[in-house]
Parts: C-alpha cells; structure tokens; sequence
C-alpha cells in the first residue's frame, strides 16, 4: 500500500476561517482600520513560516457492520459514528497534512518574547491551513472520482473525534508513512507537529 505524497501544497488562505477561529465573525464583529491591518500582518508573516505537505491513500472497503469497517490489506477501523457516514461506500480515502515544523518554532519564539497577539494569530493561520491542505487533497482526488462517476461522502471524520477512538492516529500515521512528511507521533498519539492533521473519508458510486 503506497500513499501518494504532496510535497509542496499550495492554497488560497483561508482568510475567513483564521477570522473566526480568532473570534471575529464576518458581519458581526467591527475591527478598527488599524487593528485589521495589524491582524492581516501578522497573517501574512505567518504564511511565511508554514510549509504544506500531504499524503493520502485509497483503500477499498471489505467488510463493514455496525461498529467496524475492514479495509484492503487487514486495516480495520471502530466507530459506529464514522460507519454511519459510509453507507454505500466501497472505498475509503485516508489523508493527513501538515503545516510544518518552521511556524511551530515561530509561534514558541514569539511567545517566550512575550508577543501573544502574534503567537495567537499563527497559531490561528497554521491550523487553518492544515485543515485547508486537506480539503485541497480532495479536491485532487475528486478529479479522479468524477471520472470513475464516484464522490465523496457527506462528512469526513478524524480519530479522537465521537467515537473514533483517537489511538487510531498511529495506524493512520503508519498506513500513510507521515514519516516522509516530517511529521513524528507521540506515545500519547499526538502529532509532532502539533499543526499535522489526518482525517478519513468514504467514497460510494454516483446513483444513476
């Protein structure tokens, strides 16, 4: 089972979502000229620091019932959350992205100089983006979808999330070699790092 790498991932920022992860809601929350620009600053020298990388893995389902889906090659995953967004799935795509080590650095340096507005905001850019990263592997994947007349189903879940237990991160982490996005894990399965993500998504055939 060979994942295919994204070494360089390149996004549009997501500039309403770092928005309302910073508390401030389109429509809603006023922000003096100078305050904008300040955030918008901070925003951009966060980019700077952030280096997408990504890897994803097509798996077929096997076998399924209430709580557990077995994948191609022996890969089982629990939930009876996750297996309820995977009916009529025949296949799972596994993913996971980082945003890299460079901003975590950025957001500890900025933080023992006692700038937490900064640290705040990177924080807020960094995982914006990893969550982005995700959604742009999807779209890769959605071309090929279309043309085999598949797509995706309505949710994508992550391990820790309901219950998918969350020390599903290690064979996850294994199965897509997150290794080779520099990307290590935890005996706690955290991700190191901390600005890594993965998540799992089913695939089902378009209803004629």
């Amino acid at each position: 089972m060979n994942p295919v790498f994204f070494d360089s991932i390149i996004i549009e920022t997501p500039k309403n979502r770092i928005y309302s992860r910073l508390g401030y809601a389109k429509g809603k929350t006023n922000l003096a000229e100078s305050q904008k620009e300040k955030v918008e600053r901070y925003i951009e020298e966060a980019l700077t620091f952030i280096n997408l990388k990504g890897t994803a893995l097509r798996l077929s389902i096997e076998a399924m019932n209430s709580s557990e889906v077995r994948l191609k090659g022996g890969v089982c995953f629990n939930g009876k959350a996750l297996i309820k967004t995977l009916d009529s799935c025949k296949e799972l795509l596994i993913m996971g992205a980082t945003a890299g080590n460079g901003v975590m650095k950025a957001i500890a340096d900025n933080s023992t100089a006692g700038d937490i507005t900064s640290s705040v905001i990177f924080d807020a850019v960094a995982s914006e983006m990893a969550d982005a990263a995700l959604d742009w592997i999807m779209n890769y994947f959605n071309r090929q979808l279309i043309r085999e007349n598949k797509h995706f189903a309505r949710m994508r879940f992550s391990a820790g999330y309901g219950d998918f237990s969350l020390d599903s991160q290690k064979l996850i982490y294994d199965i897509l070699k997150m290794e080779r996005i520099g990307v290590t894990l935890t005996k706690e399965y955290i991700f190191v790092p901390e600005k890594s993500v993965t998540a799992v998504v089913g695939i089902k055939p378009i209803s004629n």
